[in-house]
């Protein structure tokens, strides 16, 4: 995982939509980028849903949500529709990025291992700074956790 204080890795990937996004395109706001398993689970779902939710309170802190996933392009824009979720979803199906900011763990299944994308956020300041890192995302509190600290942001 990347810390408080780190500059924040530069990325290209592609949105729902099939742009390619930089981290650059956002340089003068906040971020919050979240990495999630998989579109359409359970806890994917309501992390998603409460970023939806709270969405406005969020854009008012001058920050955008990005969230990225190993899923496609497609399974990004059919998620999107279903939930109607007004943020960016990048695709990220060689895991680079989710590699780069820590985000892909390895578990052991049937003996087996592995890799499987934590869930976890960073909060990003407008110089690209690490202001924040939740290792550990339990999904139905993390948005209202977010702008609790977005709040308190200069």
């Amino acid at each position: 995982m990347l810390r408080e204080g780190e500059k924040a890795p530069a990325f290209t990937l592609p949105d729902d939509n099939g742009e390619v996004r930089d981290l650059s395109d956002f340089a003068d706001k906040k971020k919050v980028i979240y990495f999630y398993p998989r579109d359409n689970t359970p806890g994917c779902t309501k992390e998603a849903c409460g970023f939806r939710d709270m969405y406005e309170t969020i854009l008012a802190t001058g920050a955008v949500v990005i969230g990225i996933s190993p899923d496609s392009v497609r399974s990004h824009a059919s998620f999107k529709t279903r939930y109607d979720l007004p943020f960016f979803l990048l695709s990220d199906p060689e895991k680079k990025v989710i590699r780069a900011y820590g985000a892909l763990t390895v578990r052991k299944v049937k003996g087996e291992e592995k890799e499987r994308v934590r869930r976890c956020t960073y909060i990003i300041d407008e110089h690209d700074v690490i202001r924040a890192v939740f290792p550990d995302v339990r999904p139905e509190e993390h948005a209202r956790e977010v702008l609790e600290i977005l709040s308190r942001m200069e």
